[in-house]
Order: C-alpha cells, then structure tokens, then sequence
C-alpha cells in the first residue's frame, strides 16, 4: 500500500453530517459547527470560501472545496461584500436565520437537512462535515492548507450524484449510507488535489517522488515494526547516513527518526481505538519491545497513555 492511501485508509466519517442550500443573489451562508472538516460543493452557481482572516478562494460550478482547522468560516456569493450571512449552519446541522440579516427571509424547509430561499434559486451549495477521531487521519488533514480547491472538470461524478439524491431523502440506516457517500467524496477529492498540487503539498507528500527519500518514506510506511535506524534506512536509499538524514530533514521537515515516532504511534492509537489488542501485541506490531516503552513514548508524544486512550474510546 502507498503512503497516500495508508493516510487515507484512516479517514473515516462518524456520524456525517450533510446540509443543502438553496440561496437567491447577493447571499453569505457562515458556518459554525466546529468541524474539523467541511466539503464544499457547489452544485449549481458560483461563489467563494472566505476565512475570517480574509484568506479568499472562488468557487465555480461544481468546484469542490475542503476547509480544515475547525474555524469558522463564511461562503459568499464572491461579489465583494455580500452583506451580514443569511443563514448560519450550526453543529449537527442545523440551519438558522443571522440576527440583522437585512434581507434573510422567514427560515424555509425545503425537505430533509435543507433550507434556503426558493426550489429554483441560482445558487445550491452542497455541504459535509466530517468528525475526524484517528490520529493517522489527523496527520493528513493536518498537512493540508485551511483551504483546498478542486476544479471540475466535467467529469461524470456518479457517487456525487448519488449522495444528492441520498441527502433529499430520509430512509432507514440512511447514516451509514451518508457516513460512506462522505468517505469515497473526501477521499475522491483528497487523490485529486493531492494528484495536481504542487508547492501546497506537504512535504512528505513531495518527497515521495524523491529517488533518494521517496524509497525510505514507503519502507517506513509498509514495515514500521522493524527495528529501523539511520544506518539501516541509509542502506535501503543507497547513501550515506548523513547524507540521508540531511536529504530527509530538508523535504519533509524532521528526522527519519522522528517521523518513524510518529508514524508507529499514529498506528498504535487506530489500533488502540479499533481493535482489542493487548498493549503488549500492539507495541510489538508498531515496532517497540514492549507495551512499557510504547507507553513511554506515547507519553511523551501525546501526553496520555495508550490504557487513557483505550478507556475514553471504551467510553
């Protein structure tokens, strides 16, 4: 398995949250939920991602958008100024008017997890918010900008089609449906942008097609539990320790070393939380003697230890 979809593999929606606007000209939708992770389609119309810091990022018709960080942010008609937001998406989805909105009409339902002005306004948006829990998933969506943007390319998006549908309708198990539409869109969108991104991608991400990092990166990722040193990575890119080490630490940004540590404890935490494994077993998996030195490290990693982690998930 290649780097990018062992990362990938751990991201996961729970409990996926999907809203829909429909929004007549000028408009401004804020969202306040606190997710980690907001998609953003725009399924018909034009308008733009604006961060509080004044970060500006157009959208075209059927541009997909990915916000990371948790922050509140706004989207905008990308006139300018489109006035006070219209309507304000809160946790778990819920759609309310902004109190001086001056044009925000009597908040209207449009069917399931909808709302907006009219059935034929110019303009839908098309919203996912994704709770992300692993530590491996939250070491990707740390890597990205707080905002990313996938062009369309007319390509025919079946799953998009499908998850339209799903959303506007209310069915039995309709959670895991919407909890798995939300996975294949994210990961869908993530492969694309990570496919054409260039100077935005993390620095792991362009190491990988480094002939000297690039080789020592999937090593790491495909056997982390091996007892790897320098001396031995060195080996498998055919150079010099230092030079390695000087190589790693100039494209993705620490030591092989440290990014190891990491890697093996990112993997301990998703089989901490998915599995019932012994601490024992799992520190012999992810490369340490014991559950002792696992723990050792977790703390000083994390700040908690692997027995926390087990019972808040047990939780």
């Amino acid at each position: 398995m290649d780097v990018l979809s062992t990362l990938l593999s751990e991201v996961r929606a729970d409990g996926a949250v999907f809203a829909r606007n429909l929004l007549e000209n000028p408009w401004a939708l804020r969202f306040e939920d606190g997710s980690p992770l907001t998609l953003v389609v725009m399924l018909r119309g034009s308008g733009a991602v604006v961060l509080d810091d004044g970060a500006h990022r157009p959208l075209a018709e059927g541009d997909i958008a990915v916000v990371s960080g948790g922050h509140a942010f706004s989207l905008t008609d990308g006139s300018g100024d489109p006035g006070p937001a219209r309507y304000v998406r809160g946790p778990g989805g819920t759609c309310t008017v902004e109190a001086g909105a001056a044009s925000a009409p009597a908040l209207a339902s449009f069917g399931a997890r909808t709302c907006g002005d009219a059935h034929n306004a110019p303009n839908i948006v098309l919203t996912g918010s994704y709770d992300v829990r692993s530590p491996s998933g939250l070491r990707l969506i740390g890597a990205l900008p707080p905002v990313l943007v996938v062009p369309d390319e007319g390509d025919l998006c079946p799953v998009m089609e499908l998850t339209v549908a799903e959303v506007e309708r209310v069915q039995p198990g309709q959670q895991a449906v919407l909890n798995r539409l939300l996975d294949l869109l994210l990961i869908s969108t993530l492969r694309e942008w990570f496919a054409q991104c260039d100077e935005d991608a993390p620095g792991w991400y362009r190491a990988l097609s480094d002939p000297l990092v690039g080789p020592v990166l999937r090593t790491l990722h495909d056997v982390p539990g091996e007892t790897w040193t320098v001396s031995r990575l060195a080996e498998v890119a055919g150079v010099s320790r230092a030079t390695l080490a000087r190589r790693f630490a100039e494209l993705v940004g620490e030591t092989p070393m440290a990014y190891l540590t990491t890697w093996r404890l990112s993997l301990a935490a998703d089989l901490l939380r998915t599995t019932d494994l012994t601490v024992d077993s799992i520190a012999r998996q992810v490369g340490y003697q014991s559950g002792f030195g696992l723990s050792v490290a977790f703390k000083r990693v994390f700040g908690t230890r692997p027995s926390e982690v087990r019972r808040r998930t047990a939780a």
